[in-house]
């Protein structure tokens, strides 16, 4: 008998949402708290260490100079992340420095997470069951990349607006979905790849009326900007796209063994460096690879037979992984928009170990190769160029399979439950 009240208070216990949530946060302060992100020698240190938090403040810095984004100079991202950057440094006024401003950014980034937690447990009790959304949330709490780039980036921010923009488009509210996308693209453009499965589950009126939200909005916000300043502008829609290959297999291709950052912050004041190649060009070219994407996602729009929830989600999943996987780079960071489409399509051993292994291949690239690259310049050689070859292949590799296991689940008949 005591063993069975014992077991029961552990699954009450388990069960509690709010004890959740309040153990999530607070893991997460503490860490903040213990490990405060600081730099050193013009080194990052805390935190934060291995991010890109101390490039981020160096642009949003410009601010106090009155040099803005996207009038004094270019962004690579729209215009959501620096202008949130840019406000939390002028709100500290003269006292401005780099740990209280990436304590501050890492607070906001970590009430996204706290909502990126509470939209698994709804679509995942939506999809699943009750048990399984509260499983699926107790996973993604102890997951460590989403909690690394708490701390590196603002990823958890584009996987907020990328749930979000799913959760209302699974309950019927395509409007405030559409909204939610828009948010989430002016943050960074995976978001409106949401756009495929409006096209896909929605009949032509709809899908035109969600169309029209995301891109009505998306130009509202941005014709301010091109008034301003077009020259600073442009970059922002078009730099991602122009960068040279890397860590992927395109970059194998083309000889280019190295990350993909955009350079020094002075650079950011002439629009010209926006489209500078810093590494080889491209073997096959950005255009032939986007095709090519494009015709494996028609081929999975017309061949898809599921269109319930479950099949909704797999679709959102492949398109985003598609896109990825045809890209010139591959950003450690999109784990974090991965990894939640993965455990809600997947709730088994199987998609939490895939996980893992991602995870695993993704930390052993970055940082713990590239660290070693100090003496090249980020550049990776000579016994460094094996390990990394094998491991941008496994990971290609393991994206590949998690395509198949959606266009898998995607032709799959729709099991209704009497």
């Amino acid at each position: 008998m005591t063993d069975s009240r014992s077991e029961l208070k552990l699954t009450t216990l388990l069960a509690d949402f709010r004890l959740l949530l309040i153990l999530f946060a607070s893991f997460r302060l503490m860490l903040l708290l213990v490990y405060q992100p600081l730099v050193i020698n013009d080194v990052e240190r805390g935190v934060g260490a291995g991010g890109d938090r101390l490039y981020h403040y160096a642009l949003s810095e410009l601010t106090g100079q009155d040099q803005w984004p996207f009038r004094d100079w270019w962004s690579e991202f729209p215009p959501v992340w620096y202008f949130l950057t840019s406000f939390v440094y002028q709100l500290q006024g003269a006292n401005a420095n780099y740990s209280n401003w990436s304590m501050l950014i890492g607070l906001i980034v970590l009430a996204f997470d706290v909502g990126n937690l509470i939209l698994i447990r709804k679509i995942g009790t939506r999809l699943h069951g009750t048990n399984t959304g509260m499983s699926l949330c107790w996973i993604y709490a102890v997951t460590l990349a989403p909690m690394i780039f708490i701390w590196w980036n603002f990823e958890t921010i584009v996987a907020f607006f990328l749930l979000l923009g799913l959760w209302w488009l699974l309950e019927k509210r395509d409007s405030r979905s559409a909204v939610a996308a828009a948010i989430g693209a002016l943050t960074k453009f995976t978001p409106a790849l949401i756009l495929g499965a409006v096209w896909r589950f929605r009949d032509r009126n709809a899908a035109s009326r969600y169309s029209v939200i995301i891109i009505g909005l998306f130009v509202l916000v941005y014709l301010p900007f091109f008034a301003q300043n077009a020259e600073m502008t442009l970059p922002s829609l078009t730099a991602q796209f122009g960068k040279s290959s890397y860590q992927t297999v395109w970059a194998l291709i083309d000889g280019n063994m190295t990350t993909g950052n955009f350079g020094t912050v002075q650079s950011h004041f002439d629009p010209a460096q926006a489209s500078a190649l810093t590494g080889n060009p491209a073997v096959i070219p950005g255009w032939l690879r986007l095709a090519a994407a494009a015709g494996i996602g028609l081929f999975v729009f017309v061949r898809s037979r599921r269109f319930d929830d479950k099949g909704l989600v797999a679709f959102v999943g492949i398109t985003l992984l598609i896109f990825f996987l045809q890209a010139q780079g591959w950003s450690p960071q999109w784990l974090v928009q991965i990894i939640p489409l993965v455990l809600l399509a997947f709730p088994t051993r199987n998609g939490v170990l895939t996980i893992v292994m991602l995870s695993l291949v993704t930390f052993v690239e970055y940082p713990l190769l590239f660290i070693r690259t100090g003496d090249t310049g980020g550049q990776i050689t000579g016994t460094l160029v094996m390990p990394f070859t094998v491991l941008v292949l496994t990971r290609t590799g393991i994206l590949i399979a998690l395509c198949v296991a959606f266009y898998q689940r995607l032709r799959q008949e729709p099991i209704n439950v009497l």
